[in-house]
């Protein structure tokens, strides 16, 4: 991990260093893991360690690994409500400009959850319940959102959370999701072609800069989310991603 300026009191950027570190081992890691993740002297990490247990934001388990703990479940219960405040209204806007479910997902652990949704005023649509978990390698937000992390831990997550294969589209092999994530890449934006579920397409584009990875994404059955649609979407979501990434991190284009 690269060094950063000294901005504030070191040791709460440490201790946040730390369950950052955790977090993107999927919850839970050993003390070596941390160790090797971070230039934190050991002792320092088994320290800081020690103060977020007493105070309930690690757990170590019975196998000595360290988890998350239960005081973080009311943080992000907080920042998903306001995260979705932010998002909802954009989400809305989208529907109305172009008449298909539009959602939020974050990355949370080797998975998307889904935080924010705004359905399509349409009979037949695609409904996402908001904190459903889904895979990374096989939605149109999972794969935007791997496109903007690096190469190993797009290896790491996938390999901890499999690839399984809701249906005969869905992407198996680590070789084509790469293929897959570069071309994502190059254009902006991911595409879910019958991935997750049969008769349904996905267009996606990732938070630019966002503090945890995140995406938007617009979805519907393939009669209406077509070629005509991605020419007014990708522009909705450019705009749409780009309005949450400046009041996330208080920053303009």
């Amino acid at each position: 991990m690269p060094a950063k300026p000294a901005t504030g009191v070191q040791s709460v950027e440490r201790a946040f260093e730390l369950l950052e570190l955790i977090a993107r081992a999927g919850g839970e890691c050993t003390l070596s893991e941390l160790a090797q993740e971070t230039p934190l002297p050991l002792p320092t990490i088994h320290r800081l360690l020690r103060t977020l247990v007493g105070i309930g934001y690690v757990r170590q388990l019975p196998n000595r690994r360290y988890a998350l703990g239960p005081r973080l479940i009311r943080l992000g219960e907080v920042a998903n409500r306001q995260l979705g405040a932010v998002a909802s209204p954009l989400l809305r806007r989208l529907v109305e400009q172009l008449g298909e479910s539009a959602n939020l997902a974050v990355l949370d652990g080797d998975k998307i959850t889904y935080v924010s949704q705004a359905p399509s005023p349409h009979s037949m649509r695609m409904f996402t319940e908001v904190g459903r978990r889904a895979g990374l390698h096989n939605t149109g937000a999972g794969k935007a959102i791997l496109s903007v992390l690096d190469d190993d831990r797009i290896d790491r997550l996938v390999g901890q959370a499999g690839m399984p294969a809701p249906t005969p589209n869905a992407i198996t092999s680590l070789s084509a999701l790469h293929d897959e994530i570069k071309k994502i890449r190059s254009v902006g934006f991911a595409v879910d072609e019958e991935e997750q579920e049969v008769g349904v397409r996905c267009f996606a584009m990732a938070v630019p800069g966002a503090p945890t990875p995140m995406a938007v994404s617009i979805s519907g059955p393939i009669t209406r989310v077509d070629d005509s649609l991605a020419e007014r979407a990708i522009p909705a979501l450019t705009e749409a991603t780009s309005i949450i990434s400046e009041a996330l991190t208080g920053t303009q284009d």
